[in-house]
């Protein structure tokens, strides 16, 4: 199925055309401000990652493309399919809206944490982040940045492929999209990856955590997209992928086995007129996580279960106004969780209804940028939150922006009402964290280099932290502590000939406001140098990053100093070789130097790894 472009997305491309260099699909973002617009004219910070990108890196999970970003953090508590974490511009983890397709992911954990190591790489066709505060435009969780992944393909054809690599690793892949007569496309997609892994904390003294700690995914992925008429088209999907994680308990029969199962159903109807376009969409995601001791079993004693639903509705309309787009819409949302093990059960429930509203206008040189928005939920209350940009072309082709955004951060479920299970009591008054940036750009095109510099302040406060009681021996979460956050960035990218180069410079300064200490896990400097070039039909790259030093932890009850942790430097290089017009031979050696590091204290890194894959489409 071919989509007809509608005037409303030429019109903004018209628009903003003196930041708009290149229009194509690629170049066209939806996440910023929820209409359709040229990445060029947005005035956050935004990235976008292709499907050819995520090959041409050799990516084999979700955490090696972030890695790759500026302003990202990650820590990993080992290898592939073990808990990770994201952190956007110093932000926590949990302050980043991850989506999937525009829906927010659904994440079943008492941290409100999306866990990025489940999510497959092989459902992903385009990534948009956008850094910095958006819950004016999508609610809670935005206080760092917004993550949307695209799994939708529009163009008709297949794809085949199978790798093998160190530890065991092996994928198996493949796509076909058929046209069904002239405005019908189906999608059939499906992919099994393996890997026996390795023991990620060696140094353990229980031997039941001297094994292999591997990772096992299923994933399968079906749609149909159809055109009704010239204005009318809709759309039904739905995926699910199977995880099985093995990780280190720490102590005897322990959990060290995780099972996750996902499955998510999506349908919409879109409506693409002259200046105007509206869209309908319902979803509804299973999440059911396992944790479980391997020598006892799935179903025994010591198993846990996390099982959550969320149902999504969410009806957004864009019109073409003035010299703009104006953006409105509702979002609902329901979260049913039970958290249960063999002796406790706790059931949750609560609904979020969203409504916001947002513009971008250009007048002259001049870019106005504007979002409101309420958010409406039956456990904690209204949230209202605003942001406002403005971007000046001063001379052709050189822009200082300015910007000031409010973002927060829903408590859990499990954080408000406690969980028997893991001994936490509830606490109904935890309030909402919250928070307020500011943020100055400069950005141009000066010879062949295209560059951005900024400078960013976020403070958040009722930060949600956790308290034990060594009497009762019970937990309870809190709002007692804020936090400010300031950040410098410069990002650039030029081609010399055949080589194309990415550079990010970053620094970071992430302090606690009660006693000026260093957030922990957030580089102080990020320096990140990309390399693509293509010869005699070789396509290459070579890719930098350097992380400074940073902190494992925070004081708290039960640490009373920060325990620092080194530096660290990989270099990742990747090739690939068209052998025919079809048939595709890659190869990737990650951590070429074989670099000793940790993320997270005690979980060791995977060392060099090799891939090699072989892809055919047609």
């Amino acid at each position: 199925m071919i989509k007809k472009a509608s005037l409303l997305t030429a019109l903004s491309v018209t628009a903003f055309s003196g930041w708009a260099q290149d229009s194509g699909s690629d170049n066209l973002v939806v996440t910023a401000n929820r209409f359709q617009q040229p990445v060029n004219t947005v005035l956050a910070p935004t990235e976008v990652v292709t499907r050819e990108d995520i090959d041409r890196w050799g990516a084999r999970t979700l955490t090696d493309v972030m890695r790759r970003l500026p302003g990202v953090d990650v820590a990993e508590n080992g290898g592939m399919g073990q808990t990770s974490y994201i952190y956007i511009r110093g932000a926590e983890a949990r302050h980043t809206l991850v989506l999937i397709d525009g829906i927010p992911l659904a994440k079943s954990g008492i941290t409100g944490i999306a866990d990025f190591s489940q999510i497959p790489v092989s459902l992903i066709e385009r990534i948009e982040m956008i850094r910095g505060p958006r819950s004016a435009v999508y609610g809670a969780d935005a206080i760092g940045g917004v993550i949307n992944i695209i799994t939708q393909n529009d163009t008709p054809g297949g794809k085949v492929e199978a790798g093998i690599g160190s530890n065991h690793y092996q994928k198996y892949d493949a796509t076909v999209r058929q046209k069904l007569g002239e405005d019908t496309l189906a999608t059939v997609a499906g992919s099994f990856t393996d890997t026996r892994g390795y023991n990620i904390r060696p140094q353990s003294t229980y031997s039941v955590d001297s094994d292999r700690d591997g990772f096992r995914n299923k994933t399968f992925w079906a749609g149909l997209n159809h055109q009704f008429n010239q204005e009318i088209s809709g759309f039904v999907r739905g995926y699910g992928y199977s995880n099985k994680t093995g990780y280190d308990a720490g102590y005897t029969d322990g959990g060290d086995e995780r099972q996750v199962y996902n499955h998510t159903y999506e349908t919409g109807l879109t409506y693409s007129g002259d200046v105007f376009s509206s869209q309908l969409t319902g979803s509804y995601q299973r999440y059911k996580d396992y944790n479980y001791a391997g020598p006892l079993g799935l179903y025994n004693e010591g198993t846990s279960l996390d099982d959550m639903t969320q149902r999504n509705l969410q009806w957004g309309n864009s019109l073409a106004l003035g010299a703009g787009t104006v953006s409105a819409g509702i979002d609902w949302q329901q979260q049913k969780l039970t958290s249960a093990d063999n002796d406790y059960s706790n059931k949750y429930k609560r609904n979020n209804t969203g409504y916001y509203l947002t513009t971008q206008q250009k007048l002259d040189t001049v870019t106005l940028e504007g979002s409101v928005r309420g958010d409406d939920n039956d456990q904690f209350g209204w949230n209202g939150t605003w942001q406002a940009a403005a971007g000046w072309e001063f001379v052709p082709d050189y822009r200082f922006t300015v910007s000031y955004g409010t973002g927060f951060q829903a408590p859990t479920l499990g954080q408000l009402y406690g969980q028997e299970r893991l001994f936490i009591l509830s606490n109904p008054d935890l309030s909402a964290e919250k928070s307020r940036q500011v943020e100055v750009g400069l950005e141009g095109l000066t010879g062949p280099v295209n560059w951005r510099l900024s400078a960013y302040q976020n403070k958040i406060k009722n930060l949600i932290d956790y308290y034990y009681d060594d009497d009762t021996f019970l937990g309870t979460y809190y709002n007692i502590q804020s936090a400010t956050i300031k950040g410098v960035e410069l990002t650039g990218s030029f081609d010399t000939g055949v080589v194309s180069h990415r550079i990010t410079l970053g620094y970071l300064d992430p302090r606690r406001d009660s006693d000026n200490e260093v957030l922990a896990h957030r580089s102080r400097q990020q320096f990140k140098y990309q390399l693509d070039w293509t010869m005699f039909g070789l396509d290459m790259d070579a890719a930098w990053q350097y992380f400074g030093k940073s902190y494992d932890n925070n004081t708290n009850q039960f640490a009373d100093t920060q325990r620092r942790m080194p530096s660290y430097s990989l270099v990742d290089l990747s090739a690939s070789y068209p052998v025919t017009s079809n048939l595709t031979v890659r190869g990737k050696i990650a951590n070429l130097f074989d670099k000793d590091y940790e993320t997270v204290y005690g979980y060791h890194t995977a060392g060099r790894e090799y891939t090699l894959s072989g892809s055919y489409t047609f």
